[in-house]
């Protein structure tokens, strides 16, 4: 049975405090100490982005997103956590 400290907690779980791109790896840390990190290609839009493009990644919806104003990309942080990918 799910609680709802259980819900908060994986809530919390996927949610970032920060994100950057070091050349075509993205690195988000999450609020709970860890860092995951992810090759920009395994997404099509990411994909065909240039190093720079790459480097405007912003969070958003209070860290549950992440954001390429540029590409008009968004990608949650729960899916890159679970390992979803496009390609």
């Amino acid at each position: 049975m799910s609680t709802t400290a259980d819900k908060v907690t994986k809530e919390k779980e996927t949610v970032a405090v920060a994100v950057r791109a070091e050349g075509r790896t993205i690195i988000v840390e999450l609020y709970d100490g860890r860092t995951v990190s992810f090759p920009a290609d395994r997404y099509k839009i990411l994909h065909k982005a240039k190093d720079h493009e790459l480097k405007a990644v912003t969070l958003r919806a209070g860290g549950t997103a992440l954001r390429w104003e540029n590409l008009d990309e968004d990608l949650t942080v729960e899916g890159i956590v679970a390992g979803r990918f496009q390609l």
